[in-house]
């Protein structure tokens, strides 16, 4: 009782900061956010050289994974960490001794295709001089073997055709790591296993499509997207009162990041309705329909698609233009924590966990790199 107590007062504390801190947020310079993100990126290198292992991983949670070490060094080497840095070097020995014969990496079997697609990812970022290249032909191609398609068996038919998960069901979080893997491994929009998990992600979105015809989408029509296409289709934010899925944030930028890498533009009705959903539902102090749930996991999946798009601002369906770069550099600085990492106090998929959040963020400061973006 006492420590459900507890748990219920930071709980509260952290509703309070999460009220007061857009009135906390002033605005800057573009030089002033610059240093207060190389400033954010400086401690949170300086966190994971004291947090790495003997071992050479980002964890001391078992039930992480070989994932969380490769999450933190994607966000390492986004922010500007170079491949050849003893950490990164270290990390990457670490990860290699979970390579196998077939290209997979896994520390849990139930767990291969994440824990490939986010390697995959980190070694792609970590290939100078193509050192990786072998290995990285091998994973890709174990992962093609992987996705829920006509090699395993899986006809268009199927709810999971096109998609990767875990075990024996595909969901858009897995669908999109892979489509992510592959893209920045090189490959194009016009790759068929890409076009293929196209299927999949159509699936997951609320929007009355011939590529989509779950008879629980007419009951929520709003363009945003869900977690699996499965029984018609399921969602962690759960169900209206007459059984339509309910749209969240994470996904929703999940699912139309993945449009883009597909090749979708805005002239095809599932962009327009994406890119709707996100401007009425615009919100950097929370993850829409999930609250205070995956909240930076909701945070590197805003600023990598945001990032996509090619623009500091977004406009909100009211009109208000976000300097979506500069808000997030922001809202992440009033959290950031003295040692230097990140954690959500709300512990759903593993997000109490500093090694883990940590990697979120610093993936997300590396897509607001401004010279990367276009005014």
């Amino acid at each position: 009782m006492v420590r459900a107590r507890v748990i219920l007062v930071l709980i509260l504390s952290l509703c309070v900061v999460q009220e007061n801190a857009s009135a906390q947020i002033v605005k800057r310079t573009n030089e002033q956010i610059e240093a207060t993100r190389q400033e954010m990126i400086a401690r949170a290198v300086a966190f994971y050289r004291d947090y790495q292992q003997e071992n050479g991983s980002f964890t001391t949670n078992p039930r992480s994974g070989i994932g969380q070490t490769a999450v933190a060094v994607i966000g390492l080497l986004k922010a500007g960490v170079a491949p050849d840095d003893p950490m990164i070097k270290k990390a990457v020995d670490y990860l290699m001794t979970f390579a196998k014969e077939s290209g997979a990496f896994a520390s849990n079997e139930q767990l291969v295709n994440y824990e490939t697609c986010v390697v995959m990812q980190a070694l792609s970022l970590a290939n100078d001089g193509g050192v990786y290249d072998t290995i990285l032909k091998r994973s890709d191609a174990f992962l093609r073997g992987q996705q829920f398609t006509e090699v395993n068996g899986v006809s268009p038919s199927d709810p999971n055709y096109g998609g990767a998960g875990y075990g024996g069901r595909a969901d858009l979080s897995n669908t999109d790591f892979l489509i992510e893997a592959l893209r920045i491994a090189g490959k194009g929009a016009d790759d068929p296993d890409i076009q293929k998990a196209l299927v999949f992600v159509s699936r997951c979105q609320n929007l009355e499509t011939e590529h989509n015809d779950s008879p629980k989408v007419p009951k929520n029509p709003d363009g945003g997207f869900y977690y699996s296409a499965e029984n018609g289709g399921e969602s962690y934010a759960g169900e209206t009162a007459d059984g339509g899925l309910r749209s969240y944030g994470s996904m929703t930028y999940a699912g139309f990041k993945s449009l883009i890498y597909c090749g979708l533009t805005p002239a095809d009705p599932r962009y327009r309705a994406a890119e709707s959903w996100l401007k009425k539902n615009y919100d950097i102090e929370s993850n829409p329909g999930l609250g205070q749930s995956g909240l930076f996991y909701y945070y590197m999946m805003m600023g990598k698609t945001l990032a996509v798009l090619g623009s500091n601002i977004f406009v909100s369906e009211n009109g208000t233009e976000h300097d979506w770069r500069a808000e997030l550099i922001e809202m992440l600085s009033l959290r950031h924590r003295e040692d230097g990492s990140w954690m959500n106090v709300d512990p759903r998929w593993l997000e109490s966990d500093p090694g883990l959040v940590t990697g979120y963020v610093l993936m997300v400061l590396g897509e607001c790199n401004n010279q990367n973006i276009i005014k």
